[in-house]
C-alpha cells in the first residue's frame, strides 16, 4: 500500500516537473516574441530616421543645383548689363555673385562627395565653372579698362562657348540624379515600414499562439493538481496577469505606430507647403523682372513703329510679331504671378450657381460635343467674395483639363454648394464658412506622385506642346489669395475631383463697396512737365523715350533720395511719375516725403508687381502695370491728371 502510494506520489511529482518545465519554455518563449517586437520596432524606427536623413540630403543637394545655376545666371545678366552700361558697381556685383556661385558649388561638392559618380560630375561641373569664369573675366577686364569692343566681341563669343553647355548638362544630371536617389530612397522607407509592419503581425500570430498553449498547460495542471487549489488560483492570477501585459504592449505598440504614420503625415505636407511657398517667392520676383524688361521692349517696339516711313511693310510685320511675341510673354507672367498670389484682383460677390449657369454656353462650345455636362447645386443663400474674370478662369482651366483627362469623351460635373470648416477639417483654411465648387471627370485619374507635383509651375503630364503647366498653378495660386484652398481626390482609372473651397460672403448682410472712379478726360492732354522716378535705366530710359513721343517734357530721377532736389529746382512741374520698389526709398514713402512740394501735382505710380503693395498705400491713386503701350501710358497720365483734379475742386 505504501509502495503504491509512493509510486502514485512519484508520478505525480514527475507530471509537475514536465508541465513546469513545458511553462518554463512557454515564459521564455513569451520573453522573446516581446523583445522581438520591442526590437523590431527600434529597427524600424531607426531604418526610417536613416531614410528620412538620405531624403534630407538629397532635398538639399537638388536646392544647392538650383541656387547655383540661378546665382550662375544671374552673375552673367549682370557681366551683361556691365558691358552695356560700364558702371563699375554693376561690375562689383557681378564679382560677388560669382563668387557666391562658387560658393554654391563648394557647399554642393561636400553635399555629394559619398556619391563616387556624382564627385565626378562635380568635378566636371567644376572645371567647367572655372573656363567660364577665366572667359567671362576676359570680358569684365575689357570692360573695366574701357575696350568696349573687345569687351561686347569676349561678351558674344562667351554665349558660344562650350562650356555652358557643359554647366547646363552636368548641373542638370546631378539635379536628375538627386531627384532618381530621392525616389529610390522614399521607396526603400515605405519598403522598411512595410518589412516591420509584416515582421510585427508574425511575431503578434506566433504571441496568440503562445497565449493559447499557455491557456490549455493551464487547464492541464488545473486538472492535475486539483488538490493544490490556493496553488492553482495562483497560477491563474499570474496567467492574467500575463495577458493582460501582453495586451498592454501590444496597444503601446499600435500608439508607436500610429503617431509615427502622423508625424511622418505632417513632415511631407510642411516639405510640401514649404517647396510651394518658396517656389512662389521665386516665381514672384522673376515674373518681376520680366516685367520690367518687357516694358523696355514694347515700349522700344512701339516707338520704332512709329518712326518706320510708309513704305517699310517688312518691317512692319517683323516689328508686329515681336510685339505680339512680347504680349504673350506679359500674359505669362500674369499667370506666373498669379502661381505667386501677387496679381491683383476685384473681388465682389458671386452667387455660384448664376456663374456656373452663365458659362455653360462657353463650356459647351470649348469642351466640344463629346463631353457631356452635368451641373449641380445645393442651393445656398451664400455667395462667393472672389474676382470674377480669375474664378471664370479657374472653372474653364478646370474643365480644360477635365476634357483632357478623359480624352475628348465623358461625363463631367461641376458641383457648388457651402460646407462648414473647422477642426481638422479646415486644413489650411481659417475655420468657418465656404462655397464649394468642384469639377469631376470620368477620367484616367493621377497617381499620388502625380498629385503631389499637379500645383508646380510649368508641371504637365499632356504631350509637348499641349500644355504650358500653368494652369492649375495659377488656380491654386488664385484660391489661396483669395483666402481660400484647392483639394484633389483621385483615383486612378476611376476619375479626379479638383474642389477649391473659397470664402463665403453673405448677399443679405454684406454688400459689395461702392467706389466713385474718375473717368479720364476726354480728348489728349496738353504737353505736360513730368518728374519721372525710375532705378531701372533701361526703364527709365525707354519711359522718357515714350514720354518724349507722347508730346510731354520729361524729367529724369534714378533715384528717389535725390527727388527732393530735382523738384526744388524744376520751374514747372504738373506731374510725378514713380516706380514703386526702388532701393532706399519706396515710390509711396518719396510721395509722402515730397507731399509740401507736390502741391497740385498730379501722383501716377508705376509697377510691375502687384504685391508691391495694396491700394491703401497708394491712397486710391492711379497705378499703371508694367508692360505698358504708349496707349495705356496716355490713358493712365489722363487719368491721375483727372484724379488730381477731381482732388483738388473736392478740397479747395
Amino acid at each position: 500500500m505504501s509502495e503504491n502510494r509512493l509510486t502514485t506520489l512519484t508520478r505525480r511529482l514527475s507530471e509537475l516537473d514536465w508541465r513546469a518545465g513545458l511553462m518554463i519554455v512557454v515564459g521564455a518563449l513569451g520573453i522573446g516574441v516581446l523583445a522581438a517586437l520591442v526590437g523590431n520596432q527600434y529597427d524600424a524606427h531607426r531604418q526610417r530616421e536613416i531614410a528620412l536623413d538620405l531624403q534630407s540630403d538629397s532635398y538639399e543637394a537638388m536646392v544647392l543645383v538650383q541656387s547655383f545655376s540661378a546665382t550662375m545666371a544671374s552673375a552673367e545678366a549682370t557681366l551683361g548689363r556691365y558691358v552695356v552700361a560700364g558702371e563699375r558697381r554693376m561690375g562689383r556685383d557681378y564679382i560677388e555673385q560669382w563668387r557666391r556661385a562658387d560658393g554654391q558649388l563648394g557647399l554642393l561638392e561636400r553635399r555629394i562627395r559619398g556619391d563616387r559618380e556624382q564627385r565626378a560630375r562635380a568635378a566636371r561641373l567644376r572645371s567647367a565653372f572655372v573656363a567660364r569664369g577665366a572667359e567671362l573675366a576676359q570680358v569684365a577686364q575689357n570692360t573695366n579698362f574701357g575696350r568696349n569692343a573687345a569687351a561686347y566681341a569676349f561678351f558674344n563669343e562667351a554665349r558660344r562657348s562650350p562650356h555652358l553647355a557643359v554647366l547646363t548638362r552636368e548641373s542638370g544630371a546631378i539635379f536628375a540624379a538627386e531627384r532618381t536617389q530621392l525616389s529610390a530612397r522614399a521607396g526603400q522607407a515605405r519598403a522598411t515600414a512595410a518589412n516591420a509592419v509584416q515582421e510585427t503581425n508574425k511575431l503578434a500570430i506566433f504571441g496568440v499562439l503562445l497565449a493559447f498553449g499557455a491557456i490549455i498547460l493551464a487547464w492541464l495542471n488545473v486538472r492535475a493538481i486539483r488538490d493544490r487549489a490556493a496553488a492553482a488560483a495562483e497560477a491563474e492570477v499570474q496567467r492574467a496577469r500575463s495577458v493582460e501585459m501582453e495586451a498592454a504592449v501590444a496597444a503601446a505598440t499600435a500608439g508607436l505606430q500610429a503617431e509615427a504614420r502622423e508625424r511622418a503625415a505632417a513632415e511631407d505636407k510642411l516639405r510640401q507647403v514649404q517647396k510651394m511657398e518658396a517656389v512662389g517667392q521665386l516665381t514672384g520676383g522673376i515674373a518681376h523682372d520680366f516685367n520690367n524688361m518687357l516694358a523696355v521692349v514694347l515700349g522700344g517696339l512701339e516707338l520704332a513703329k512709329r518712326n518706320l516711313p510708309p513704305d517699310a511693310d517688312e518691317a512692319l510685320r517683323h516689328i508686329d510679331n515681336a510685339g505680339e511675341g512680347a504680349s504673350r510673354a506679359a500674359a505669362l507672367t500674369r499667370q506666373l504671378l498669379g502661381f505667386a498670389r501677387s496679381e491683383a484682383l476685384a473681388p465682389e460677390a458671386i452667387e455660384p450657381t448664376e456663374l456656373i449657369e452663365g458659362m455653360s454656353v462657353l463650356l459647351d462650345r470649348t469642351l466640344g460635343e463629346g463631353i457631356v455636362i452635368e451641373t449641380r447645386s445645393e442651393g445656398t443663400e451664400w455667395c462667393v467674395w472672389a474676382d470674377r474674370v480669375q474664378l471664370e478662369n479657374a472653372l474653364l482651366n478646370l474643365a480644360v483639363n477635365a476634357r483632357d483627362a478623359m480624352d475628348g469623351r465623358g461625363t463631367l460635373i461641376i458641383a457648388s454648394g457651402h460646407v462648414a470648416l473647422d477642426g481638422d477639417d479646415a486644413g489650411e483654411c481659417a475655420p468657418g464658412d465656404y462655397v464649394r465648387i468642384s469639377v469631376t471627370d470620368s477620367g484616367t485619374g493621377m497617381t499620388r506622385e502625380v498629385m503631389d507635383r499637379v500645383f508646380e509651375p510649368f508641371f504637365t503630364t499632356k504631350p509637348v506642346g499641349k500644355g504650358t503647366g500653368l494652369g492649375l498653378s495659377q488656380i491654386f495660386g488664385f484660391v489661396r489669395q483669395s483666402g481660400g484652398e484647392v483639394r484633389i481626390e483621385s483615383t486612378v482609372g476611376v476619375g479626379t475631383t479638383v474642389t477649391m473651397l473659397l470664402p463665403c460672403h453673405a448677399t443679405a448682410t454684406r454688400t459689395a463697396p461702392v467706389v466713385e472712379r474718375v473717368g479720364p478726360r476726354p480728348g489728349p492732354h496738353r504737353a505736360l512737365d513730368i518728374l519721372v522716378v525710375e532705378d531701372d535705366s533701361r526703364v527709365l530710359i525707354a519711359t522718357l523715350a515714350a514720354l518724349e513721343e507722347l508730346g510731354h517734357r520729361p524729367v529724369a530721377c534714378s533715384d528717389p533720395l535725390a527727388a527732393p532736389r530735382i523738384v526744388a529746382g524744376l520751374r514747372a512741374l504738373d506731374l510725378v511719375m514713380t516706380d514703386v520698389l526702388m532701393p532706399g526709398q519706396t515710390g509711396p514713402e518719396m510721395v509722402t516725403a515730397l507731399e509740401p512740394q507736390l502741391r497740385s501735382v498730379a501722383i501716377l505710380y508705376v509697377t510691375g508687381y502687384a504685391g508691391e503693395g495694396d491700394e491703401d498705400r497708394f491712397a486710391a491713386r492711379p497705378v499703371l502695370r508694367k508692360p505698358f503701350t504708349l496707349a495705356g501710358l496716355e490713358q493712365a497720365l489722363a487719368d491721375a491728371i483727372a484724379f488730381q483734379e477731381h482732388t483738388d475742386a473736392a478740397t479747395g
